[in-house]
């Protein structure tokens, strides 16, 4: 060997070293061999994969496919041994018709147009001068604005790609495959609760179905994923008796089909228990709970505007709607006790001849076990009240007595028991009443009372107020 090929051989070594450095790698869904998904309430979603790559060692680049196009990438974290990331870019200049013909501009392209007269395709030579707002040709010696048939580019731009990419320049200490764990955060998907209330003839027991329903437009499908969701408000820097028992055990059950709930910091979650397939734009609903025969009761509540008890109140309109509530306790002594997502709940009843109707819906917050669920149903249509100030009397010029009236008319034929809310204000002292109350609060008194059917009950109260 003489000295020049010598030196060309350790030339050679500085140039092309052993570890390929420089090597482009792709990894897309087919080296996936593990997702988990966890779904939050507030738009977001954390994304868990495990991919078998094959990396050379010393550094490289690996091109990362098929990540969630509303992905944050500030919040990617890689994870496997012996690999260490030196860099990270997220490339989401995705390639469309428009994109690609700006990279076009002031060079040559083919079009291709179908010669019906001659039944044959013609192909045109043509120059793009300009794609802004239409595409500007110029061909020979003439400039077209626009030209029928279909344009024929010679090959794809390196800077468009066709998927969002997580682009990492890495060094690596191994060789042969291993396998890259990677978790990021996305937007744009989400889930809520939607839960259905079946009632029975007598307003008095509950069948109860919950049901998640998972949007997901994050620009990724989830194959054979793993799913968790996380009930709760999580802070982000913006930029009974034997019948109930056993069906509590019913309830138990088909919670093991479905998802199964523990407690998580200060928040609760929701595992499936086996995988599912989340695909991109597409809605999903998955059994959450179900629980029946538990005890409910149904509520009418007239609900009095504040008074002006400074001077006679204006009284264009004494009508005042009846609303209808409907609550219950979740609680595992009542057939239920299990946190309840916040969500939509639909009230349905059965009519005489047993099909089911809708009578109503109210949205629910997050309902831990033990806290009481109360849903407003719409407002009745054969009770109705009225309230009128009837009297009101100045006793000094920071004293004043006024005296209100409630009259409550029950059309039905069973009677009804009406609750009646009154407002108050400043410092206050009640006088004088025909029906005993109790004080829900330092502003507010209820009365409760027994409207026969076909008839009607009349509630009057004194205050004084300013003492």
């Amino acid at each position: 060997m003489n000295i020049r090929t010598a030196a060309w051989i350790l030339l050679a070594g500085f140039i092309l070293p052993p570890s390929a450095e420089g090597e482009v790698v792709r990894s897309g869904l087919e080296d996936r061999k593990s997702v988990e998904v966890t779904v939050y309430n507030n738009n977001l979603g954390l994304i868990r994969e495990v991919r078998r790559v094959h990396l050379p060692r010393g550094e490289g680049e690996l091109r990362f496919m098929d990540v969630a196009s509303s992905i944050q990438p500030s919040t990617v974290h890689v994870a496997s041994a012996g690999l260490a990331v030196l860099e990270q870019n997220y490339e989401y200049d995705l390639m469309n018709a428009d994109k690609l013909l700006d990279k076009y501009v002031g060079k040559q392209i083919k079009i291709v147009d179908w010669n019906r007269h001659h039944d044959r395709k013609d192909v045109v030579e043509a120059t793009l001068l300009s794609n802004n707002q239409g595409q500007i040709y110029r061909i020979g010696r003439e400039i077209f604005l626009g030209h029928p048939g279909v344009k024929v580019l010679p090959e794809l731009p390196e800077s468009l790609i066709a998927k969002p990419t997580l682009t990492w320049l890495f060094r690596n200490e191994g060789t042969g495959p291993r396998d890259v764990e990677v978790s990021y955060l996305t937007e744009d998907i989400q889930w809520r609760a939607d839960y259905v209330l079946l009632l029975d003839a007598s307003d008095t027991l509950g069948d109860l179905s919950g049901w998640v329903t998972l949007d997901n437009r994050s620009g990724a499908r989830y194959t054979d994923a793993g799913l968790k969701l996380v009930a709760g408000t999580v802070n982000r820097v913006t930029q009974a008796p034997r019948e109930r028992r056993g069906m509590v055990k019913a309830m138990a059950r088909a919670q093991d089909d479905g998802f199964r709930e523990e407690s998580l910091f200060e928040y609760h979650l929701y595992d499936l228990g086996r995988r599912t397939t989340i695909k991109d734009r597409q809605t999903k609903q998955i059994r959450l709970l179900e629980a029946s025969g538990f005890g409910v009761e149904k509520e009418l509540l007239v609900e009095g505007s504040p008074g002006l008890f400074t001077r006679r109140a204006p009284n264009p309109k004494p009508r005042r709607p009846v609303s209808v509530f409907v609550r219950f306790r979740n609680e595992r002594e009542n057939g239920l006790g299990m946190p309840l997502p916040a969500g939509i709940v639909r009230v349905y009843k059965e009519d005489a001849g047993g099909s089911q109707q809708f009578v109503g819906e109210d949205r629910i917050e997050h309902t831990p076990k033990g806290e009481t669920v109360r849903l407003k149903t719409g407002e009745a249509f054969d009770v109705v009240a009225e309230r009128t100030q009837t009297d009101y009397r100045q006793v000094t010029s920071g004293v004043h007595e006024t005296e209100w009236e409630t009259v409550v008319r029950n059309h039905k034929e069973e009677p009804a028991r009406v609750g009646i809310l009154a407002p108050l204000s400043g410092n206050w002292e009640i006088l004088s009443h025909s029906h005993p109350y109790r004080k829900t609060d330092a502003f507010t008194i209820r009365f409760d009372v027994e409207v026969p059917p076909d008839d009607r009950v009349t509630v009057r109260y004194r205050v004084r107020v300013g003492l």
